[in-house]
């Protein structure tokens, strides 16, 4: 390298995108003396439902919460199972875990294509199977339409696990019977720790509402404004509720958020250029077309690689990496339930490595990872 690896800046994996216009709403928060759920959360639901162009949506404490009260509005419990990707993060799974029922892992489409495989999770439907969790891998839409057509010849329930696409207007929530979303810190928007769900069918969005306050039929907000005197308990709910001050964040963070994921489709189609000039043997999955948030960059090492000596060279160099996802699968708490072969997965996973990817990166930036990446793997 032509600098000392400690005189060059840090590239970071991922960044929350935070200044002044975050400090103020929050100040204004606090000024309010109104910190809990209130008139901005529901403004938050509303300007983020007319992003997605949906009736309404309902903000909650995180994606988890979110996926968790998707089943539960649902029906989905003890004796069911549902269909999940293991090429996720494990809180996909574990929500089935919490509503009562199992899942069943399912292998993705190919090694160099990470979504969940339709003619797979055909091959594992029981007389148990009730619902379908998809996962929009990276920020790359799935097909929803057609998983739509498999739930509804199925007689299933079709969940979006769509922590990775908030913003992808006209792709989720509007085929699934639920969609959930994150805005944790590492995502395209964040809230600090945050989710919103989508419910199309309005019964069952207001009990998704009222689950995540207890089962509680009135608000505090309502009791307090003098809009509601006390309240009944209607379902067995939970304290997933977001606060003012995240609700604030996310009208700061979702004015922007069009504009953020311009750039980081800008940034991956820099990333795809260089690669296929200078690195042609890394493969990038999805085709450059493909609708996407651009939330992670990951790619294909080649075989044989050495991906830990690569990510320490790269960590040397002042540049994060990481690799997304460990299967959920091989964990030892699913283990637990017997041991499964998901080949593709698996090969997927030995193989995929996670380069930088934020808006504030430049393209210099880019280039400077697909460079020591080079030498990273010659060295390897």
């Amino acid at each position: 390298m032509s600098a000392p690896a400690r005189a060059l800046p840090l590239i970071e994996l991922g960044t929350p995108v935070l200044g002044e216009p975050e400090k103020a709403a929050l100040a204004e928060v606090i000024d309010s003396g109104w910190l809990t759920m209130g008139e901005r959360v529901r403004r938050f639901e509303r300007e983020f439902a007319a992003l997605h162009g949906v009736e309404d949506a309902v903000a909650v404490g995180s994606a988890t919460a979110a996926l968790l009260l998707s089943l539960e509005a649902h029906d989905i419990g003890p004796g069911d199972e549902v269909l999940v990707p293991s090429m996720s993060f494990v809180a996909t799974a574990s929500v089935v875990r919490h509503a009562g029922a199992t899942p069943v892992f399912v292998d993705v489409e190919a090694p160099d294509r990470p979504h969940l495989s339709l003619a797979d999770a055909r091959a594992r439907l029981t007389g148990r199977t009730r619902a379908v969790i998809v996962m929009h891998y990276g920020g790359y839409a799935m097909d929803v339409p057609a998983w739509r057509a498999f739930a509804d010849g199925n007689g299933l329930v079709l969940i979006e696990d769509a922590a990775h696409v908030a913003g992808l207007t006209g792709h989720t929530g509007v085929a699934s019977h639920a969609a959930a979303f994150s805005f944790f810190t590492n995502k395209n928007m964040t809230t600090a720790e945050g989710g919103m769900v989508i419910v199309p069918d309005a019964g069952r969005r207001e009990r998704v509402r009222r689950m995540r306050s207890h089962g509680m039929t009135t608000s505090t907000l309502d009791r307090d404004r003098g809009r509601a005197v006390g309240y009944d308990v209607v379902d067995v709910g939970h304290n997933f509720r977001m606060d003012e001050l995240r609700g604030a964040l996310g009208l700061v963070q979702l004015a922007r958020l069009p504009g953020w994921n311009d750039a980081r489709r800008a940034l991956t189609a820099r990333y795809r250029e260089v690669l296929a000039r200078e690195l042609p043997e890394v493969a990038v999955p999805f085709a450059a077309d493909h609708p996407t948030t651009a939330h992670i960059l990951p790619v294909l090492l080649p075989p044989g690689t050495d991906r830990r000596a690569v990510m320490a060279f790269l960590r040397e160099a002042r540049i994060q990496s990481s690799m997304h996802y460990p299967p959920i699968h091989e964990f030892e708490v699913y283990r637990r339930a017997g041991t499964i072969t998901l080949p593709d997965t698996e090969a997927f996973a030995a193989a995929q490595l996670t380069l930088p990817l934020h808006p504030l990166l430049a393209p210099a930036d880019v280039d400077r990872v697909v460079h020591t990446l080079a030498e990273a793997l010659t060295r390897s």
